[in-house]
């Protein structure tokens, strides 16, 4: 059975989400720096509010996945409210400075969200080696792996993402992301042999305000997700 994933970045797009069809959400803040974690009211409205798969990102800013102490005890403790609060999995990654998985800091994490599930996300497409890399997320105990195969967009990447799902040989899910439409995804699902497949179908939202400054040369957008992409999507998986 085909699974769909769709990036939920504000409620009212958790709900369109499952009301879609998609099979999981990965909850996320701060779109521009491609998600961050979101906050602990938002965690909470998201999981009263549905009942499909929620997998929060635990990411304490953007840029690179090397993280200082402080940060990890951040994301120690934001796993630790995701169990609290009943999520079913959560979503992580940490790199070494030399590209490579930071198996020790991130096997920590995996151990502390049992039994939640653990998806190791597009830091995964920033490492040095992804044949190494691909054992050691295995050898922690993640059950996915998120990934464009080492590329902008999966569909720049789909030799690398059949490679790594013929080595992972069901050990392990392997996630095509970054990109991925109604237009695309059963071409990468056809190229790759994945089985899971993530999205945002993200588009832009503008304001509902009737007074906008003008001397703030601003437009107040926000980030919601496609309705129609995501239900395009869900039949097509659904075949």
């Amino acid at each position: 059975m085909y699974k769909l994933e769709v990036i939920a970045f504000n409620i009212e797009s958790c709900n369109i989400i499952e009301s879609c069809g998609a099979h999981r959400i990965e909850l996320c803040d701060g779109p521009a720096e491609g998600g961050t974690t979101a906050s602990a009211g938002f965690i909470k409205a998201a999981r009263q509010k549905i009942n499909i798969e929620l997998y929060p990102i635990i990411r304490p800013r953007g840029g690179d996945f090397l993280y200082s102490n402080d940060e990890f005890e951040i994301m120690k403790a934001d796993v630790k409210l995701c169990k609290e609060i009943g999520c079913d999995g959560v979503v992580l990654g940490i790199l070494n400075t030399g590209g490579s998985i930071d198996k020790l800091r991130c096997g920590k994490l995996v151990e502390l969200a049992y039994p939640l599930g653990v998806t190791f996300h597009r830091a995964f497409d920033r490492v040095a080696d992804a044949a190494q890399a691909l054992e050691d997320v295995i050898d922690i105990g993640c059950e996915r792996i998120l990934t464009s195969g080492l590329k902008p967009a999966a569909m720049d990447g789909l030799d690398m993402i059949a490679s790594l799902i013929q080595q992972a040989d069901e050990r392990i899910i392997i996630m095509p992301g970054s990109g991925l439409r109604s237009s695309n995804i059963m071409e990468i699902g056809q190229r790759t042999h994945a089985i899971e497949f993530h999205s945002s179908a993200r588009i832009n939202v503008e304001s509902s305000m009737n007074f906008m400054s003008g001397s703030m040369n601003e437009k107040l957008q926000s980030v919601s997700v496609d309705e129609e992409e995501v239900r395009r999507m869900v039949a097509l998986l659904n075949g």
